[in-house]
């Protein structure tokens, strides 16, 4: 079940080589629905036959066995959410791009399902050989579809990408060859051996340093985070959903999955820091996302913001703040690419992003404005959204750890609540502008994209339990696994 899971995208992928034309849109929306439907079955089947420890599904067949690595993969409750928002963002997407025209489609809409296969491969990898390739394999694709489609700055933009990731990269790969060495007889890149490991502290501090530098930049962190506005800037709509939605959660499952349990008093050794680190950042985005004069950039900066928060809970490790990591990874997928989607369809229509020039847009389309309203309020985490529940959650944790940072990290809200009404009352209130007197509302293939975005927005804002009740076993092993 979870096999076919992993490599339908990656079959998608090869099967668009044979259409061209404005077909390969219709069979990659079908293709990516079918995959869906693939990962509400697992869901279905793994809260209907999983116990009250949540034992995951699970497949462990040997590949190198001269290396000892092994295609073993699982699926548990963390790693299942994930596995929902990726599988549920990806047709959302690549229905944003209907409106859009690209040269060789098929080529765009591959390298859409070959990250795919990636990111679902990073989500359910247990063997460290294995998430390493998985872990590339997500990077390629997306570097491809920024640099080929993006914006003037596409080419030395995307480099800068390219090369914060890589080297991350690098580093993590010298931290699993060392683990990999230190399991006893023959060698081993499982996770299970891994966690066996008996490590000094001293060992811990430095392997983890490997290990979060990769996932540092990944979601990005302040000061590792300087790649990612102009990348999100620059990088065509679909790459920027693809980032911020989907790709930036990979370094935080990456503490989640091969930090914490495997490294944990590495994590202790640096936690204080890498949570201080994070509160900064939170400031910091918030304070230059009121500056902001371009939209899209605006969103990049909050959406470090909101990341700042969720790694702070990270790294407060307690049962509540980890609860909250993992909602929030899944509500900021969905509230950031409901973000994007907005601005995609505002420039697509106006032909800039520069929010002095808009204005008055809700009086010519009053359904995207009344879907954008809900979307943000989701973004400034107002009670009965998803935001809410997520960021209650791991401020809650935080002031247990350390009161000032909470109140310093809760700056995010209120902060946020200002550049994103004001965004909200210069774009789509007020006069009409040169650029927007000609404005239409949504298409029916822009609904299609939205509403169901809104939907799960209010579903999680009043019944949060559908996700957090997926979680809380694996979240009390993590917390154990500290202890």
């Amino acid at each position: 079940m979870i096999t076919a899971l992993l490599l339908f995208p990656l079959l998608a992928s090869i099967f668009l080589l044979f259409f061209k034309g404005e077909i390969v849109k219709k069979v990659a929306l079908a293709a990516a629905i079918i995959e869906l439907a693939l990962s509400v079955w697992v869901w279905s089947v793994f809260c209907s036959t999983c116990t009250t420890s949540k034992e995951a599904f699970s497949v462990d067949i040997p590949w190198i066995s001269s290396l000892g690595v092994h295609f073993a993969l699982k699926v548990d409750g963390i790693s299942l959410i994930l596995i929902l928002l990726t599988n549920f963002l990806i047709p959302l997407i690549i229905l944003s791009t209907y409106k859009h025209t690209y040269n060789k489609p098929f080529t765009f809409y591959g390298l859409v399902f070959a990250m795919q296969t990636g990111l679902l491969g990073v989500f359910m990898s247990y063997d460290a050989f294995l998430f390493y390739i998985f872990w590339e394999v997500a990077l390629i694709p997306v570097y491809f579809i920024s640099a080929l489609y993006g914006g003037k700055r596409r080419i030395e933009v995307t480099l800068k990408f390219f090369i914060y990731t890589i080297l991350g990269s690098l580093f993590m790969l010298i931290g699993i060859i060392y683990l990999y060495l230190q399991t006893p007889n023959a060698h081993s890149f499982s996770w299970s051996a891994f966690q066996l490991l008996e490590l000094s502290p001293d060992i811990q501090g430095l392997v983890f340093l490997s290990f979060f530098i990769a996932f540092a930049i990944k979601m990005p962190i302040f000061p590792f985070h300087t790649w990612q506005p102009d990348t999100y800037t620059e990088s065509n709509a679909a790459g920027t959903m693809l980032l911020s939605g989907i790709m930036l959660k990979m370094g935080i499952f990456g503490v989640i999955r091969w930090i914490i349990p495997i490294l944990p008093l590495g994590f202790m050794k640096w936690d204080d820091i890498v949570i201080v680190l994070a509160v900064i950042g939170i400031v910091y985005a918030s304070i230059i996302a009121i500056q902001q004069k371009d939209a899209k950039r605006l969103v990049a900066y909050s959406s470090i913001a909101h990341v700042g928060l969720i790694a702070a809970g990270l790294f407060v490790a307690n049962e509540i703040s980890l609860q909250g990591v993992v909602i929030q990874m899944l509500n900021h997928g969905v509230n950031v690419v409901g973000m994007f989607v907005v601005l995609d369809i505002i420039e697509s229509r106006t032909k800039t992003r520069e929010i002095s020039s808009l204005g008055g847009i809700a009086s010519r389309a009053p359904k995207l404005a009344i879907l954008f309203l809900i979307i943000l309020l989701g973004n400034v985490a107002l009670p009965l959204t998803n935001g809410f529940v997520g960021e209650f959650l791991l401020l809650n944790g935080l002031f247990g750890y350390n009161s000032y940072l909470a109140a310093f990290a809760g700056l995010t809200i209120i902060l946020g609540a200002v550049y994103m009404l004001r965004t909200f009352q210069k774009v789509m209130l007020g006069q009409l502008t040169s650029t927007t007197e000609d404005f239409t509302d949504l298409t029916p293939n822009e609904m299609a994209v939205l509403i169901p975005i809104v939907a799960v927005i209010l579903v999680i804002g009043v019944y949060p339990n559908i996700f957090t009740s997926l979680s809380a076993a694996d979240v009390k092993s993590l917390v154990g696994a500290l202890k």
